[in-house]
């Protein structure tokens, strides 16, 4: 049978290096194979630092169910309660028309609408229409840095940009999980990475994810690249983005991590909300997170991001297995800065595959598959 090593080894000619595992119980199998950059100078190792990307979302969204769990809100609130700059949205009155031709809001956004990205707010499958780019303005786009913007002032230019969908009506991705690390800042009184690194990162010994690398971690930290016509350039250097805080903590997608990180975060959701014989999550916050939530209609539009399987809270859920390793229950993400991370809650199996090349589109890549086709194996 093939090796997990062998396995990374055949894809080197597409990234320059990997880092995976795949862990059935107790039993772990890792493998770091090719180079931290694309010169070859830097080997990469099973401790080297990754932008996740889209990884952090299922993070973001556990750390809502903390504060669920400890009575500071309820799934059912209005977000209003503590966004007030959310407390009269409007939405277009079609998706294609233009961005003055609005409706109220038929009810408020709750925290459950962020939790299943229902909010009204996000991307879909036409980027064309004038209320996403008038979103996008705000968000940035997807493959370009991030505008220089507080929480408070992103906020209120989101305020400013109608919704696409009325609340809970259709799966739109992304700013849902931005929202959230917006919401979990104001109702813990304190900054997001902070709640993050009391509250689930020290608990868990997720000693390297943060949004911040230190500079004494910077050797293990890959460079990051994009695919161009000439092939591979760099989009990011260790000692660029992620060298110093940033002005707005992306609960999106802004949190760097390693394999070992991942699989801790992995095995507290396979433990009911448990690390180290301490209750961090009740169970049914975790089988609410790891439970699809969507109708077959809402999969079906969201088809082009969720590949129509469905979503949790953070975590798309495999619902259709058309392919070996989409087994029903199966929850996790990709990250677009070619990452993936994913939890079989009825085996318990765990599988982490981290690249530095951003993804071009959300179909998983070739490597990706034959990934999640051994882990499933």
């Amino acid at each position: 049978m093939t090796s997990l090593t062998e396995l990374l080894t055949r894809h080197t000619g597409d990234v320059p290096g990997a880092v995976a595992l795949v862990a059935r119980g107790d039993q772990v199998e890792a493998a770091a194979v090719g180079s931290a950059d694309a010169g070859g100078t830097v080997p990469m190792a099973r401790d080297s630092l990754f932008r996740i990307a889209a990884l952090t979302k299922p993070i973001t969204a556990a750390a809502v169910l903390l504060l669920a769990d400890d009575g500071e809100l309820a799934l059912t609130d209005p977000i209003a309660r503590w966004l007030p700059e959310l407390a009269a949205p409007v939405v277009v009155r079609t998706p294609a028309g233009p961005v003055d031709d609005v409706v109220p809001a038929v009810r408020p956004v709750t925290v459950a609408d962020l939790l299943t990205f229902r909010c009204g707010y996000g991307l879909a499958e036409d980027m064309t229409s004038p209320a996403l780019d008038l979103l996008l303005q705000v968000l940035g786009h997807p493959a370009a840095s991030p505008r220089a913007l507080t929480p408070d002032e992103w906020l209120a230019a989101l305020a400013q940009v109608p919704m696409l969908n009325q609340p809970g009506q259709g799966w739109l991705y992304g700013t849902g999980s931005d929202l959230q690390g917006v919401l979990i800042a104001r109702v813990a009184g304190r900054p997001l990475p902070e709640f993050l690194a009391e509250r689930l990162f020290e608990p868990l010994g997720m000693t390297d994810t943060g949004f911040t690398v230190p500079t004494a971690a910077l050797g293990r930290f890959t460079s990051a690249y994009r695919r161009g016509e000439a092939g591979l350039r760099l989009a990011d250097s260790p000692e660029g983005r992620w060298s110093a805080p940033p002005p707005f903590p992306s609960g999106a997608g802004g949190l760097v991590s390693t394999a070992d990180d991942l699989l801790a975060f992995a095995r507290f959701l396979r433990d009911g909300g448990t690390a180290g014989g301490h209750r961090l999550l009740t169970r049914e916050s975790v089988h609410r997170m790891t439970t699809d939530h969507l109708t077959p209609a809402q999969r079906d539009a969201a088809r082009p991001f969720l590949n129509g399987q469905g979503w949790g809270f953070g975590v798309s859920v495999d619902v259709d297995p058309k392919h070996p390793w989409e087994i029903p229950g199966r929850c996790g993400w990709v990250g677009g800065a070619g990452t993936a991370w994913h939890l079989v809650p009825s085996t318990g199996t765990v599988s982490v595959l981290l690249t530095q090349v951003e993804l071009t589109s959300p179909e998983p890549t070739p490597l990706m598959k034959e990934f999640w086709t051994y882990a499933a194996s």
